[in-house]
């Protein structure tokens, strides 16, 4: 048995995809991502959570703050890197897994198993991205 907590934000981007198979998307475009992070564990703390829901609300929206209203062809750690909406859900992911280590979430890391981040682009297409921590 596992338990999901997933807290949503949002990001507004612009970006342009490099390379024939991305077609008009090769040029510079703009993209609302919904973004769902999903933390689990195998069980509750003590507290009775898997999160605290504030914290991971406030730790999502700090590590898309870095993204949004930004031309990520232009951000300095994404200089080389095609920002698909994979890779932008493992970035995201990433960055919380070390919010994680660091005891930002309100729950030790070594008491969750993973973190899977969802990056909807619209109502019919989406990625995801999970990781263990």
């Amino acid at each position: 048995m596992t338990y999901r907590v997933t807290v949503r934000d949002h990001m507004m981007v612009a970006h342009s995809l490099p390379g024939e198979v991305f077609g008009p998307a090769q040029r510079l475009h703009g993209a609302t991502y919904v973004v769902d992070a999903t933390f689990r564990a195998t069980d509750v703390d003590a507290d009775g959570i898997v999160v605290d829901i504030g914290r991971a609300t406030e730790e999502l929206k700090a590590v898309l703050a870095d993204l949004t209203y930004r031309n990520l062809d232009d951000h300095d750690e994404l200089a080389g890197v095609v920002t698909t909406t994979e890779v932008l859900a493992r970035l995201v992911a990433d960055r919380l897994a070390e919010r994680a280590h660091a005891g930002r979430l309100g729950r030790p890391a070594e008491g969750l198993d993973g973190i899977e981040v969802t990056l909807r682009e619209s109502h019919v297409a989406w990625a995801s991205y999970e990781r263990r921590l």
